[in-house]
């Protein structure tokens, strides 16, 4: 062995030969159930016996494998184990001949070499540093990504509470609306009867009028259509706060986004702000197979974040909402001409917990979990902003077969 070994890839076969397998891998089958087989980098079976469905765990010593336990009896976790325990033998024994060959150098080499072998040594240790230095990267990059879905987690059921309140408040608001509705169509057959009674009553004309009857006839008349009236709304927001939270209907279906859109307008729209307007121009949209209470909840956020940027703005300003659909797909734009963001503010707007809220006044939730249902969605979402004169949040969605 010379120095050049030192930065070779070592592979089983080198290390072990057929003598130390058999010393180590009894022990290690019995570990394992007594179902092992020791492989090398290629594949090639070493010793034991290795089944077609065999787990199979990989022994890196450095970057590239160099050879294979496998075992279809054990677990993953014990193979894994195993795996780690084996591949500690193999480094082991790698370094005692380099170490060995280290030694045989040193002693036959002079100074000069022994200086640069130092010098090979140090740059292989600064390799494995940086090794080091990308791995934990990585890990530390794998722990942001659940973070990441942890707030997706919480949010998708911050979600499902708005969606069951709504569900309630529409199952409440039923109830009375019923009966209510009943009590008055009595009413109203109460009032015609006694419409008929005054015609028939001619000698009582006088108390009649003392009584001022014929106005309370006519108020009755008027108090009923108010009533209607105030009925049929409460029937509209019941019908509004049904299909926002998507309540009685399957979690994935092909719906008109044009509808989503209107429901999102109707229930953030009550009540309206003062100085703030809602416009939409829809046009024809073809099905999108998708999740509309989710995608509710995006329009919803999105519509509410622009209100609340016109009355940051301190001026009268709009909201408006389109749509249109070309042969790739859906594209749904909802622009204001409220505060705008800087462009620090833009490169974080989909940062969670990323708010330019006062503290207490925003939660940082909803950009970045709009995001997320988009992409759910196979859609893409872009934000286009200019401080002082507005936003405008781009949707994309593809066309589903």
């Amino acid at each position: 062995m010379s120095a050049a070994d030192f930065d070779r890839e070592w592979h089983l076969g080198e290390l072990f030969d057929a003598t130390m397998l058999a010393r180590v891998g009894p022990p290690l089958a019995e570990l394992l159930d007594g179902d092992l087989a020791i492989l090398d980098r290629n594949g090639e079976l070493l010793w034991g016996l290795a089944a077609p469905d065999a787990r199979r765990e990989a022994l890196v010593l450095e970057l590239e494998p160099a050879g294979f336990l496998a075992s279809s009896a054990a677990s993953q976790v014990r193979l894994h184990a195993a795996g780690r325990m084996f591949t500690a033998l193999l480094r082991a024994e790698a370094r005692y001949r380099m170490a060995s060959a280290l030694h045989l150098e040193a002693v036959t080499q002079d100074f000069e070499t022994l200086k640069l072998e130092h010098v090979r040594l140090l740059a292989s240790e600064a390799r494995y540093r940086k090794l080091s230095e990308e791995l934990e990267a990585r890990v530390k990059a794998q722990v942001a990504d659940l973070e990441a879905r942890q707030q997706m987690l919480y949010q998708a059921e911050k979600f499902a509470s708005v969606g069951q309140l709504a569900a309630g408040m529409a199952h409440e608001i039923n109830n009375p609306l019923g009966f209510v509705s009943s009590n008055l169509g009595t009413f109203k057959l109460y009032l015609d009867k006694f419409t008929a009674l005054r015609d028939r009553l001619a000698e009582g004309e006088a108390a009649w009028h003392n009584l001022d009857l014929d106005f309370v006839l006519e108020d009755g008349v008027d108090l009923l259509a108010d009533c209607s009236s105030g009925l049929g709304r409460i029937a509209r927001i019941v019908a509004d706060l049904k299909s926002f939270s998507h309540v009685d209907r399957p979690p994935e279906e092909r719906a008109d986004l044009n509808a989503c859109l209107q429901h999102a307008v109707s229930v953030a729209g009550n009540p309206l702000p003062a100085g703030v307007a809602l416009r939409t121009e829809l046009h024809p949209l073809p099905p999108l197979s998708c999740n509309p209470g989710h995608l509710n909840q995006v329009f919803f956020s999105l519509i509410r974040n622009g209100m609340q940027a016109i009355q940051d703005a301190g001026r009268p300003g709009a909201v408006c909402i389109d749509s249109a659909a070309d042969a790739s797909g859906i594209t749904i734009r909802i622009a204001d001409n409220g505060v705008g963001m800087s462009p620090a503010q833009l490169e974080r707007a989909f940062e969670p917990f990323y708010t330019t809220r006062s503290v207490g006044a925003g939660t940082g939730l909803g950009l970045s979990t709009a995001r997320n249902i988009v992409l759910a969605h196979h859609g893409r979402i872009a934000i286009d902003s200019t401080p002082g004169a507005g936003t405008t949040v781009s949707l994309f969605f593809p066309n589903t077969p």
